[in-house]
């Protein structure tokens, strides 16, 4: 992109970051090296953003540093890649245990990181403007900015470089992901084999219901995994201030049979787990320091190790989950993780049958629906960001599970805002592919002249403007999943090439004559009726039948009211979270309403008053502008929908005014100060044809 170049007097505009952003998300998908992708990027934002100095610094979790990763300067630099630093010694470090910008006009006022200072001035580098690389599993690092003159970063700026920093924080977690699949292939394998026996103790959380059936299940499923001969449950019991103890399997012969015996809660791993909230792995050089006959008794039954992890459930701890085995060093780390989400699941079963026994007591008190602020709401199939627990969901979610261990190519249909995309991200993670790519295209995004080159690729020179070799989605995707989203509006010339790839998997990019062969499982989208658009010749009936292999419907939000609740305060707390708000509470009368509502914008429009919600909310109750909500809850009941009349009409009289020309500085779109392609959207959403 040739654009202005940034300067003191001259900032770039919005347009011009906006542009940037695009540019960046291209990059992204085309470089798994990391160091070219670095070198690109500076490159891109050197349009939009004044900087001398670019680098990359990482996290190393297990030595307690901070990384010098990468460097892009123009300048000459004394620098050495690999560079560590303690992070309580560096810039880098605070913001990574903040997760805060750091942002200084003069780092010679900064006297806290004398070491990194020094290195700084080396450069010659005066201001500096560090960001946080995080993804919602990780803190990776940071990138860091910085000038050789004394200017501070604008809010401008800071803002812009802080969108760049969530999308190279993707990129690197795929890139570090990637060299790790390498390096430790057979060591992934057998964590895939862990997490499936995770998942059979999930299903037991949901499918049992008896207390003690449900703990010997999942410490049968235990066995199968991590090597132990005990397992054993502990409960805080609060009026006694003592663990009660639970044996959930036969101990091995000669060993503790100490079932429902009371613990004290010091001096023992059980009780250290469950007040200290972390892992205890206790072995017998360590027994000393634990004056407790439980361990006396274990100890002379053969046992050498024992590992007891907290079970916490809404941040509140009640007890420890335990293992012991009679090898010395038996845990490792890894088992510790495993028992981690092992022991959340239980702690989730746990609380749910102590709640069920309170919930007559409880009856009186729901005037108001408590808003819980949890860090993810998921189905019992555990569906990442799928929220709801609703029949029809629930039915749409089975067939996922049905479809995703298989290759087959999936139709996924629903109106707009339904959450399609979301659907095409679980089958790819419940498939066998969920370890490599998952590439999506909007199809009605992309300029009809472009969408071949975007699916396809092209050689250097198959076109005008074509100054380099592109890979296609299609080459992206290959070993993973490719996800069409608006499969209905790839244009009749184009629909050939894409059956010839979903029935051969193979292909030339525009400008080559060499075949390409890919393995990719494709995952359509649309809201539109492909079956009409057959018969009216707007879309090849060999190309429907292909893709329509497996159709998958996902319901309008006016079919699972029941889930209405669950979303709202999943938007609540996302958005509450956001402003930094403290949202506590939705009026009972509120939910009444939004469950009422017919919810044409589905999802989608949910969210957007949820978030309008949040704004408007000055307290810890969630106020809906329910006046706004009624009048156009009033105005479908009437058959009136005055914005969308309103909005047909501006649109036919740009229409008129342009001789139908929907392209071009001339253009409709233009006129009306839209994307073509927006425009084209509105134009079938709202029935306008010439």
């Amino acid at each position: 992109m040739d654009g202005p170049q940034p300067t003191d007097s001259f900032p770039v505009s919005a347009l011009d970051q906006y542009r940037a952003l695009l540019e960046v998300s291209e990059v992204v998908v085309q470089y798994r090296d990391l160091g070219d992708l670095f070198h690109e990027l500076a490159e891109r934002l050197r349009r939009v953003v004044r900087f001398d100095y670019m680098n990359l610094v990482l996290h190393s979790a297990d030595r307690g540093t901070m990384r010098l990763h990468m460097l892009e300067t123009q300048h000459s630099t004394e620098a050495r890649l690999g560079s560590e630093y303690p992070v309580s010694e560096t810039p880098s470090g605070i913001v990574l245990e903040t997760q805060e910008p750091y942002v200084l006009e003069d780092l010679a006022s900064e006297n806290r990181f004398p070491k990194i200072i020094q290195a700084y001035a080396a450069e010659g580098i005066h201001s500096v403007c560090i960001l946080p690389l995080t993804t919602a599993q990780r803190r990776l690092g940071t990138i860091g900015f910085g000038k050789k003159v004394q200017q501070r970063f604008t809010e401008s700026e800071i803002n812009f470089l802080g969108q760049i920093a969530k999308q190279v924080a993707l990129a690197v977690d795929n890139a570090l992901n990637f060299q790790s699949a390498q390096a430790y292939q057979v060591q992934l394998a057998q964590e895939r084999d862990r997490l499936r026996l995770l998942l059979e103790v999930n299903n037991a959380v949901v499918s049992i219901l008896d207390l003690r059936e449900l703990l010997n299940t999942i410490a049968a499923s235990l066995k199968r995994v991590i090597q132990h001969e005990y397992t054993a449950l502990t409960l805080f019991v609060p009026e006694l201030n003592k663990m009660r103890l639970l044996v959930l399997d036969t101990p091995p012969a000669g060993g503790p049979t100490m079932d429902e015996a009371l613990l004290p809660v010091e001096n023992t791993p059980p009780g250290q787990a469950f007040s200290r909230r972390e892992a205890i792995i206790a072995n017998p050089a360590d027994w000393g320091a634990h004056d407790s006959s439980l361990l006396r008794h274990i100890e002379a039954a053969g046992i050498r190790a024992i590992c007891s992890v907290p079970l916490v459930s809404r941040n509140r701890a009640i007890g420890a989950l335990n293992l012991a085995s009679t090898r010395e060093g038996a845990f490792t780390q890894k088992d510790v993780d495993l028992l981690n989400q092992v022991a959340s699941q239980v702690a989730i079963a746990i609380e749910n049958a102590l709640a069920f026994q309170e919930i007559a007591a409880l009856k009186n008190r729901l005037a108001e629906e408590k808003l819980y602020l949890e860090d993810e709401i998921r189905t019992e199939y555990d569906f990442e960001e799928i929220v709801g627990e609703s029949h029809p969901l629930r039915a749409v979610l089975r067939q996922v599970e049905t479809v995703a261990p298989t290759t087959s190519t999936v139709l996924v249909q629903g109106e707009t805002g339904t959450g399609k995309e979301l659907i095409a991200r679980a089958i790819h993670h419940l498939s066998g592919r969920r370890e490599h790519t998952f590439v999506k295209i909007n199809c009605a995004a992309i300029p009809t002249g472009l969408l071949e080159s975007e699916l396809f690729g092209h050689e250097r020179g198959a076109f005008t403007g074509a100054i380099s070799m592109k890979i296609g989605r299609f080459e992206l995707a290959d070993g993973g999943t490719l996800f069409l989203d608006e499969v209905g509006d790839i244009p009749l010339e184009l629909q050939p090439k894409l059956l010839r790839v979903l029935q051969e998997q193979e292909f030339e990019r525009l400008g080559s004559t060499r075949t390409l062969r890919v393995d990719v499982r494709v995952v359509a989208a649309t809201n539109r009726d492909l079956s009409a658009m057959v018969a009216e010749r707007q879309f090849r009936s060999d190309l429907y039948y292909r893709l329509n292999v497996f159709p998958l419907t996902v319901p309008p939000l006016r079919d699972r009211r029941e889930d209405i609740p669950v979303l709202v305060r999943y938007f609540a707390q996302k958005y509450a979270r956001r402003m930094d708000k403290h949202i506590e509470t939705v009026p009972a009368e509120t939910l009444e309403i939004l469950m009422n509502y017919g919810w044409p914008g589905n999802i989608r429009e949910l969210e957007n008053l949820i978030e309008r919600a949040v704004i408007l909310s000055p307290g810890p109750a969630l106020r809906v502008p329910l006046a706004d909500l009624r009048a156009q809850a009033e105005a479908q009941d009437r058959g009136i929908e005055p914005l969308a009349i309103a909005e047909r009409d501006h649109i036919l009289r740009g229409l008129e005014q342009t001789g139908w020309v929907l392209g071009g500085p001339k253009g409709a779109a233009a006129l009306l100060g839209m994307k073509r392609t927006t425009l084209q959207s509105r134009m079938r959403k709202l029935g306008i044809k010439r």
